[in-house]
This record gives structure tokens, C-alpha cells and sequence, in this order.
């Protein structure tokens, strides 16, 4: 049996994703470009919203025009005109005079203000009290608060959310530059998994990878594709993994580290054309015996079988390769800060991966680790993060600030 060689650390592991290049790209329709990923920078051609817009409704005026005024001394200005929506005022504001005008109108020549109409009263249909000292720019944006035309507006590699959408159609985006979803093939692999609609026989266990890797997948941005569960032959093993790699740009074999199916992987990948092993063994728990192989340009990871190690792996160490071809700059989360509420124990030279549920007591947040086998799915559903324990350290003391990343 081979045993594990080239094992590496989790930042050298990270750094290998610069060996992958991104997806292609295409342009798209801006209302299917929601959870996209923009594949160019996006510069706005003119100012926004291109002119000075009341917020309220009420009068434009010269803010000037209303210093010192109050109820009991208000400032009395001239109407002489109202702003009709949609279309360019025809007149100008001076000092003393004002303009009706609705929220969303533009402000005539003259008028860097709007007053609000609650603190108006009409004397007449030409005359008006104010009642409140206004400063220039009050209840208005101006022609490019929004954006200054060239100004930057997105940045290659942001996922487009709802506000990003609204931002690309204000500039008259309609279509819009994106990235290829990344194809991810799943090959589930042993003899004594069955899928989740059989009824498992004395010694066998339902495909659980194959979902919670796709789920995974999809919570990234990029499209699964299934294979089925393949038995313990290289053969069988070997053909999958080559169908897998011609149809995606990624693949995930589940449950072919382990030592059990360790030489069967090996030598499929290995005989794969233009292949080469970059890892075998990282120094985390859960997920020791995780792979990595570059076939032709594309990443083929062999993940351990047990449930909580595959998606600890995926979070830690796939989800940036994924993230990276995808063409999409990483997303910060920051951690929740939280005393723990146990003692923990780790052996030095390997970094723990600790589920943790998370509870609030007399209001501190508190860390409770959640024990238990990685192959217990349960675990993962009880945690709400996950807390590392570095390579040099022999554990963490109860009531230590940790910090915890969701999940």
C-alpha cells in the first residue's frame, strides 16, 4: 500500500490554486445575471442619476434664501413655478423664490435645496412661509452622487446581488459580462454505498456526499453534475474519472482517500493523460487524507469519505480553488468572536477543525464544541461553526476567546 507523500499544509494547499486558470465568459441578460459573477469592470458612462432630484416633496429653493427662518420669523418667498416630472424646468430659482417641485423632480437653475412642504404654509398662489433654515444640498442628491461618469462601479470578480443589478440597469447595463457557472463532477466511489432512494442492506450506507457536495457547489456559484456511485475498480474508477474531467472543470471524488481505496485512486489518477499528483495528505483533522491532482489544466480532488470530512475539506481547501477558476475574488466573513465553553485537546502538527454550536447565555456567546465521529452528519447539522486549533498548539483552555466561522 502507498503510503501518504507530499503532504502539505492548508496555506500551501491555498496557493495552489494559482496553477488553475478562470472559466470563460459570456454576456447575459442583466435579469439573469443575479448571483453572477462579473467577468470585466463596469465604469459609469455618465453622471447618476444625471441631474439634482428632490427627495421630498415640497418647494426648490436657494438654502439662502431660508437662513434664520423660523415659526416664529418665518422667511416669505415668491412661487414662481412648478416642476413637472420627467421633463426639464423651463425657469430658474433666484434668491426669495421657489419652485413647486414632487420627490424624484429635477431642481430648477438656481435652487441647491428643497424645503419640505410640512414646513410651508401658502399665504396665496404666488407667496409662501417657511419655516425651517435649510443648508444647500438638504432634501436633494445631486447629478452624480451616485456615481461621477468614469468613475468605477464594479470591479471584475464581484457576485452580482439584487443591489448590484439595480446599479448596472441604472447606468443602462442591459447586458452584462460573466463568468462561466464552473462545472463540478461528483464521483461517489464504494462498494457499499447505495443511493438515497434504496433501502441500505447489513453492511451498506446511503450516498450522503454526493448531496451535501452539490448543495455545497451550488452555495458557491457553480453547477454540479452527478455520476452516480462507482464500485471499488479501477477500471470502473478510471473510466469515470475520464468522462468526468472531459464534461466539467472541476471533479470531486468522494471517498477515494481513505486507506481503504487509497492505490485504487492513485492509479486511476495517475494514469489519467497529462496528470500529476500535487498532494497527498494535509495536515488538518478532520481530512488528512485528501489529494489533489492537475489533469490537462483542471483539479480533481480526492475527498474522504466520512460525511463531516468531505464538507469540512470542501469549506476549507475546495471552496477557494472553486471560487478562484470561477473567476470571482474571495468573499470576507469574519468571524464570530466566543468564549469556549469546554477544554479542548489537539496534538501539535496538524490543524483541528472543531464543530461548535453556538448559545448566548446572560449575554456572552459562548463556544460548545460538538463531539463526535466525522462520519456522523448529525454533527454538522448541530453546529452553527467551526473553530481551528492551530498547528502548534495542544489545545484550548474553557472560557478562551475563539473565533468561529459559520457555516
Amino acid at each position: 500500500m502507498k503510503e501518504f507523500f507530499q503532504v502539505l499544509d492548508i496555506d500551501a494547499v491555498l496557493a495552489l490554486k494559482e496553477q488553475f486558470e478562470c472559466v470563460g465568459h459570456a454576456k447575459i441578460d442583466l435579469n439573469e445575471a443575479r448571483g453572477r459573477v462579473l467577468a470585466e469592470d463596469v465604469a459609469a458612462p455618465a453622471d447618476i442619476p444625471g441631474f439634482n432630484r428632490a427627495t421630498m416633496d415640497g418647494y426648490a429653493v436657494r438654502a439662502a434664501s431660508t437662513f434664520g427662518a423660523s415659526e416664529g420669523s418665518p422667511a416669505y418667498l415668491e412661487v414662481v413655478g412648478s416642476v413637472t416630472m420627467g421633463e426639464l424646468p423651463g425657469f430658474s430659482v433666484n434668491r426669495g423664490q421657489a419652485a413647486r417641485i414632487a420627490t424624484g423632480g429635477m431642481l430648477p437653475d438656481g435652487a441647491d435645496s428643497v424645503v419640505m412642504v410640512e414646513h410651508t404654509d401658502s399665504l396665496d398662489t404666488h407667496t409662501i412661509e417657511v419655516y425651517r433654515s435649510l443648508a444647500p444640498g438638504q432634501n436633494m442628491v445631486s447629478k452624480d452622487e451616485d456615481a461621477a461618469k468614469g468613475q468605477l462601479l464594479l470591479s471584475k470578480g464581484c457576485r452580482l446581488r439584487p443591489q448590484e443589478i439595480g446599479l448596472l440597469s441604472a447606468v443602462g447595463c442591459c447586458r452584462v459580462a460573466v463568468y462561466n457557472r464552473p462545472r463540478v463532477g461528483i464521483v461517489s466511489t464504494g462498494d457499499e454505498v447505495v443511493p438515497c432512494e434504496a433501502t441500505p442492506a447489513p453492511g451498506q450506507i446511503r450516498d450522503i456526499n454526493t448531496h451535501t457536495l452539490a448543495a455545497l457547489i451550488r452555495e458557491a456559484g457553480a453547477e454540479p453534475v452527478t455520476y452516480g456511485i462507482v464500485g471499488d475498480r479501477y477500471e470502473a474508477l478510471y473510466a469515470a474519472f475520464q468522462r468526468a474531467l472531459k464534461e466539467n472543470d472541476m471533479v470531486l471524488v468522494s471517498g477515494g482517500s481513505s486507506v481503504g481505496m487509497r492505490d485504487l485512486t492513485l492509479d486511476a489518477l495517475e494514469s489519467l493523460d497529462q496528470s500529476r499528483v500535487l498532494f497527498h495528505g494535509v495536515s488538518i483533522r478532520p481530512g488528512k487524507p485528501t489529494m489533489l491532482a492537475r489533469c490537462g489544466g483542471k483539479a480533481i480532488w480526492g475527498l474522504p469519505g466520512h460525511v463531516t470530512s468531505a464538507m469540512v475539506v470542501f469549506m476549507v481547501l475546495v471552496n477557494p480553488l472553486l471560487v478562484h477558476i470561477g473567476g470571482q475574488r474571495p468573499r470576507i466573513r469574519p468571524p464570530v468572536k466566543a468564549c469556549l465553553s469546554r477544554n479542548l485537546a489537539s496534538v501539535q502538527g496538524r490543524v483541528d477543525f472543531v464543530r461548535v454550536r453556538l448559545d448566548d447565555r446572560d449575554g456572552r456567546l459562548w463556544a460548545e464544541p460538538i463531539l463526535g465521529q466525522s462520519g456522523l452528519i448529525r454533527t454538522m447539522v448541530a453546529a452553527d461553526g467551526l473553530v481551528a486549533i492551530d498547528v502548534n498548539s495542544e489545545g484550548l483552555d474553557q472560557g478562551t476567546m475563539v473565533d468561529v466561522t459559520l457555516i
